[in-house]
C-alpha cells in the first residue's frame, strides 16, 4: 500500500513540475555587449620635451595616461593597443615614417602598455596622418566590435598628410568609430575638428578630465527608444522592422522589428553608440527615413518618426474564389510601392493610393484614401467564365468593348483550340482568322457578354 502511495505522489509531483516548467515564459535574450577595442595613438615627438605647468609634457601625458590604464584593468568587454610616433628617428633630419605599433591589442594588457610608455623617449617629427592610415592595420578582424582611436597630441601635421582625410576614410570603411582627438597645451580645434572629437586640453586638470570623459563616453551604455508616432503625434504605431544604417559609410549597423512592451511603451534598445551617426529606415508602405541622428551619452534617448497608417483590404463579390495580384502605387507617381493579394490586409501610410488589379481586363481604381486606424475596403464584382472554342489553330486576341473602342484584353495562344478565361462583367469581341486562311476575308468576329458567376461559350462554327 505504502508502495503504491509512493509511486501515485511521485507521479503527481513529475506531472505538475512538467506544468510547472511548460508554463513558464521564455527568458529574453541577453543582448551581447560588442567588444570595446580602444587604441591610443601618443605623440612622443620631440615637442613633448616641453616644460608645461608641473612638468614636460610627455611625463605629465605618461603618467595621466597610466593612470587612465589603472582604472581600466579591471572592465570587463575591452581590449587595449598603443601606438606611438616620433619616438624612432631624431629630428632633424624629418623622418615621416616614425610611427608603431608599441603593443597590440589583447586581453588584459594595460600593465604593458604602462611599461613601454615608461621607456620611449621623444625624439622626432609629427606624422599623424601616416600614424592614422597605419592603424588601419591594428584592429584584427572582428564581427562585433567598436573600434575606438584616441589621439593624443601636442602639435598638428607636419609631414603634409591629411589627417582629416585620413580619419573619413578609417570611418567610411566601417574601421573605426569617430577618433577623439586631445590637444596637449595648446588649443588646435580648428585643425582636429574634422578629424574626430575634440577636447582642448591647454592645463593638466583638463587633460586628466578629457581622458575621463573620452573613455566614459566610450565605455558607457547609451540607450534610447524608437516612437513611431500615429496622426495625434502618439507612439501608437508598432511591429514594423527598422533598419539602422552608419550615416557616413552606409553599413547596415542592425534590423529589428519594432516593439511594445508590456506598457505599451516602446521597447528598450541597448546598442545606440554616441561615436556613429546614424540613418533610419522604418520599413512602412512606403518607407519612412530619418538621417542624421545623433545620441547622447550615457543617456536614454528617444528617435521619432512620424508613420501614421491605416489598412487597405481587396475581396471578390461572389462564389468564384479569386487571388488577384494587385500592384499599389501612391496617387499621381508610377513607382510601385508593393503587390498585395486578394483576401489580404496590408498597412500603409494614411494618403491616396491608386491600385492596378490584374484580373481581366485589368481594374484601376484611383484615389484610394488610407486613414488613421482604419480598414478601407475595396471590393470588386466576382467574374464570369468564357469559353472559346476555335475552330483551329490561327491569329486572334480578345477585346473589350467600350463604345466604339477595343481595348485588348487577351492574346490568343497559337494551337489552342479550347481557352477558358476568368472575365469581369461587361462586353467583349473575339477577332480571330485561321492561320491556313490566305486572305484578310476569312477574319471572324464574335461579340459577347459576361456576367457574374455565369459561363459563356463563344464559338466560330
Amino acid at each position: 500500500m505504502r508502495k503504491v502511495i509512493h509511486n501515485a505522489l511521485f507521479i503527481l509531483l513529475l506531472f505538475f513540475g512538467t506544468f510547472t516548467l511548460s508554463g513558464q515564459k521564455p527568458q529574453e535574450p541577453e543582448q551581447q555587449p560588442p567588444l570595446t577595442r580602444i587604441l591610443f595613438v601618443f605623440d612622443a615627438s620631440q615637442s613633448m620635451f616641453a616644460r608645461w605647468q608641473s612638468d614636460m609634457r610627455i611625463t605629465i601625458a605618461r603618467n595621466l595616461l597610466s593612470e587612465l590604464l589603472d582604472s581600466l584593468e579591471n572592465v570587463k568587454n575591452i581590449e587595449l593597443a598603443l601606438r606611438v610616433y616620433g619616438h624612432q628617428k631624431k629630428f632633424p633630419p624629418q623622418d615621416c615614417d616614425d610611427t608603431k605599433l608599441e603593443v597590440p591589442f589583447a586581453p588584459n594588457n594595460a600593465a604593458k602598455i604602462r611599461h613601454r610608455l615608461k621607456t620611449i623617449t621623444p625624439r622626432g617629427t609629427t606624422p599623424i596622418a601616416m600614424s592614422l592610415e597605419a592603424s588601419r592595420h591594428d584592429f584584427p578582424p572582428c564581427k562585433d566590435c567598436r573600434n575606438i582611436i584616441v589621439l593624443m597630441t601636442d602639435g598638428i601635421e607636419e609631414c603634409g598628410g591629411d589627417p582629416c582625410v585620413v580619419s573619413r576614410a578609417l570611418q567610411k570603411d566601417g574601421i573605426v568609430l569617430k577618433p577623439f582627438v586631445i590637444g596637449i597645451g595648446r588649443d588646435f580645434r580648428s585643425d582636429f575638428d574634422c578629424v574626430g572629437q575634440y577636447f582642448d586640453a591647454t592645463s593638466e586638470h583638463e587633460f586628466r578630465e578629457s581622458l575621463k570623459v573620452v573613455i566614459s563616453q566610450a565605455l558607457d551604455n547609451t540607450t534610447g527608444q524608437v516612437n513611431l508616432l500615429d496622426i495625434n503625434r502618439k507612439p501608437t504605431e508598432t511591429n514594423v522592422p527598422i533598419t539602422f544604417y552608419d550615416n557616413l559609410s552606409g553599413k547596415i549597423l542592425k534590423n529589428v522589428v519594432h516593439t511594445l512592451n508590456v506598457r505599451g511603451n516602446p521597447d528598450t534598445l541597448y546598442y545606440f553608440d554616441p561615436l556613429i551617426t546614424y540613418d533610419m529606415a522604418v520599413h512602412t508602405i512606403p518607407p519612412v527615413k530619418v538621417e542624421k541622428i545623433k545620441v547622447t551619452p550615457g543617456k536614454h534617448n528617444i528617435i521619432a518618426a512620424d508613420v501614421p497608417q491605416g489598412s487597405l483590404s481587396l475581396s471578390v463579390g461572389g462564389r468564384t474564389p479569386m487571388n488577384y495580384s494587385v500592384i499599389v502605387r501612391q496617387s499621381g507617381k508610377m513607382e510601385t510601392l508593393t503587390v498585395q493579394k486578394f483576401n489580404e490586409t496590408v498597412k500603409y501610410l494614411i494618403g491616396n493610393y491608386d491600385i492596378e488589379i490584374l484580373s481581366m481586363p485589368r481594374i484601376i481604381v484611383k484615389n484610394v484614401e488610407i486613414k488613421q486606424s482604419h480598414n478601407t475596403k475595396v471590393e470588386i464584382p466576382g467574374p464570369g467564365i468564357a469559353v472559346i472554342r476555335l475552330p483551329s489553330p490561327g491569329f486572334g486576341k480578345l477585346f473589350e468593348e467600350k463604345g466604339n473602342e477595343l481595348i485588348e484584353v487577351y492574346n490568343l495562344r497559337d494551337g489552342v483550340l479550347n481557352e477558358t478565361l476568368y472575365l469581369q462583367p461587361g462586353r467583349y469581341r473575339v477577332v480571330f482568322r485561321s492561320r491556313a486562311s490566305t486572305s484578310t476575308v476569312f477574319s471572324l468576329e464574335r461579340s459577347f457578354s459576361i456576367d457574374s458567376g455565369s459561363t459563356t461559350t463563344v464559338t466560330f462554327n
